[in-house]
């Protein structure tokens, strides 16, 4: 029989390719054949369940070789899955589940305890002890069932998910086929965390071609360094990564003197791409081995949209190039009366053809609205991007931003009314506005504005609006600062007035006196905290994600805190321990560790130089060798 679907396309590749490994994460690997058995007997606890085609399974599961066998295992029985980031709040993974209305919950142990969901089966993505439920056939399929729902940022402030089907998902592969020559030497990563859909990319290109997939752990996905090591290690040849990412890993690369990897695609996509900063890579690795591929790409038009090779060119040229359309989708520039714009004008970004994703799951109002009948007839929808870009004299797309209030952080789609909705939620504050701070080049962060009510406390509030936020919104959609207002700015027409909002006050983030840091590796590690933050005192038990940085400020936070101590410490330390005092524990615990591996005469030369210190008792001291640190 003849197995249909995406499943359908991995059985094939499994039984060509049955020895090859398939998939692995830091602990465990499976083979092809393998892979298949584990996704068949979880199938047949699936099927057992309730799933079958037409139904919906929530999948939320740590990364590793069991998450990529529980995908398999739900296409298997005909189901779609929704992928849910366990890192998530719970209150944003219980939303996903009744919006989808899912009938199943796959994850990992104790998640319907956590999430408190006792109405739907659960099953665990690892198998039970002894035994399991017959597998049965794979089920067939329609080329227009839904493969998976993944959700992304509503304006309303309700998430709204994007069926994808497997015509949808194949297609994908087929059309970039001759672009790519994917093959079964190659080794991939899946960097991405299975909610956002350039996973689908990583995933399905490898399994679908003999490849191997390489799961890599979330902590190595923040550690450029460890990242790096990874690739060079797993021997990996097709990378995809957002251009914030790859910057990162540009500064890793550099830092191990950028020796010979086995990479031979690096693909970009999830946001803008500014060619600049590509310059260290390419003036080392050209722009050949690895080749370098910029794919524009939205989650409602599955993944990628267009194909642009990065030419040395680039450098110096300004914008950011998208290219030409794959061969099977076709893109149209529009102004405001759906009219196509001239040349070199900006318009709207309209997508056609195999890739535009079925709508909207559940939300035929919503859908209607992004997803219109193509004025060339035959059927056919165009997909509203909300994207703006211009067509260059060469006939290539150069993207312009955006003509709405959404934005793209880190590859992550957000819509600033969702986070501005779950502000006004709070009953302490009257109003709020949310912006996309670019005030530090090439470290954007979330920054909202506030009106509270009268009886409010500021200082209070902001601590219960950290909490507030964290119990509704991803971490990459909860903003780094917070500005409190007498009132927003209003246009004469009585709209919010962006342009006029104010500098982020960043200093609130950090400050409370009552709680500041002790000791003088604390007060050292507080000062790095502000110096590349900028988020004025730092209180000893503020995270620093909270405080508004990101993986790539990190970087340069552990750089700096490496230079301050004269020690190599791992930036997973920062991971463990966000705060001042967890960072600094850490910094002590290192030293005491490198102290317990010196010799007789190293150690002796140490203590003859702390003589004559004055020691604050139970605050280590940094190596004598160590430049200050000024608090």
């Amino acid at each position: 029989m003849t197995v249909s679907g995406v499943y359908g396309a991995f059985a094939r590749a499994a039984s060509r390719w049955p020895d090859r490994t398939a998939v692995s994460d830091d602990s465990r690997s499976l083979t092809y054949a393998e892979l298949e058995r584990a996704a068949e007997e979880l199938a047949g606890r699936l099927r057992a369940a309730g799933a079958g085609r037409g139904t919906l399974v929530g999948l939320c599961a740590d990364r590793g070789v069991g998450l990529i066998a529980a995908m398999l295992a739900v296409l298997r029985t005909g189901a779609a899955y929704v992928p849910m980031d366990p890192g998530y709040p719970d209150e944003r993974l219980r939303l996903t589940l009744s919006d989808a209305g899912c009938g199943i919950l796959l994850g990992g142990p104790g998640l319907d305890e956590r999430l408190g969901v006792h109405d739907i089966p659960f099953l665990t993505v690892d198998p039970p002890a002894a035994g399991h439920e017959p597998a049965g056939e794979p089920e067939q399929v329609c080329a227009t069932d839904a493969a998976y729902v993944i959700y992304t940022s509503g304006s309303t402030g309700r998430p709204k998910g994007v069926r994808v089907t497997h015509a949808n998902v194949l297609r994908l592969f087929s059309v970039t086929e001759e672009k790519f020559a994917f093959g079964p030497e190659d080794v991939w990563t899946m960097f991405h965390s299975a909610a956002f859909d350039f996973s689908v990319w990583e995933i399905w290109g490898a399994l679908l071609h003999g490849g191997r997939l390489v799961v890599v752990p979330y902590a190595v996905t923040r550690d450029p360094d460890a990242m790096w090591e990874l690739l060079r290690a797993e021997r990996v040849t097709v990378l995809s990564q957002t251009p914030t990412a790859f910057t990162h890993l540009i500064a890793a690369a550099g830092a191990a003197g950028f020796p010979g990897t086995s990479l031979r695609t690096v693909v970009f996509g999830g946001e803008a791409l500014h060619v600049a900063t590509l310059r260290p890579w390419i003036d080392r690795y050209g722009t050949d081995a690895p080749s370098l591929i910029n794919m524009y790409g939205i989650t409602e038009t599955t993944v990628h949209v267009t194909h642009r090779p990065v030419t040395r060119a680039d450098l110096d040229r300004p914008g950011s190039p998208i290219g030409a359309p794959l061969a099977d989708l076709t893109l149209h520039l529009l102004d405001d009366r759906l009219e196509p714009v001239p040349d070199g004008e900006t318009g709207e970004l309209f997508v056609g053809g195999a890739g535009v994703a079925d709508g909207y799951l559940n939300r035929p109002d919503l859908t209607a609205q992004r997803f219109l009948p193509d004025p060339a007839g035959g059927g056919g929808r165009l997909y509203r991007t909300g994207d703006l870009a211009a067509r260059r004299p060469d006939g290539e797309l150069e993207y312009r931003g955006r003509r709405d209030h959404q934005v793209k952080l880190r590859g992550f789609r957000i819509e600033l009314g969702e986070i501005e909705r779950t502000l006004t939620s709070h009953p302490l504050v009257a109003a709020a506005a949310v912006v996309l701070d670019e005030t530090d080049p090439g470290h954007p962060r979330l920054a909202s504005y506030l009106v509270l009510s009268p009886d409010a406390d500021p200082d209070a509030t902001e601590r219960d609006l950290r909490d507030h936020l964290a119990r509704h919104l991803p971490p990459h959609m909860v903003p780094a600062t917070s500005t409190v207002l007498a009132a927003l700015p209003l246009t004469s027409n009585g709209k919010l007035d962006r342009a006029q909002l104010p500098a982020p006050d960043r200093a609130r983030t950090a400050a409370e006196p009552e709680d500041g840091p002790q000791g003088e590796i604390e007060t050292s590690v507080a000062a790095l905290f502000d110096e590349v933050l900028g988020c004025g005192p730092v209180a000893r038990h503020r995270g620093f994600f909270d405080l508004g940085g990101d993986s790539l400020l990190a970087v340069r936070l552990m750089a700096r805190l490496r230079r301050a101590f004269a020690m190599d410490l791992p930036i997973r330390a920062l991971l463990n321990a966000p705060t001042v005092a967890g960072l600094a524990q850490a910094v002590v615990e290192a030293l005491v560790a490198e102290m317990d591996e010196m010799d007789e005469e190293s150690l002796g030369a140490l203590l003859a130089a702390e003589e004559t210190r004055d020691l604050e008792p139970g605050n280590p001291t940094p190596r004598p060798d160590a430049p200050a640190v000024q608090a």
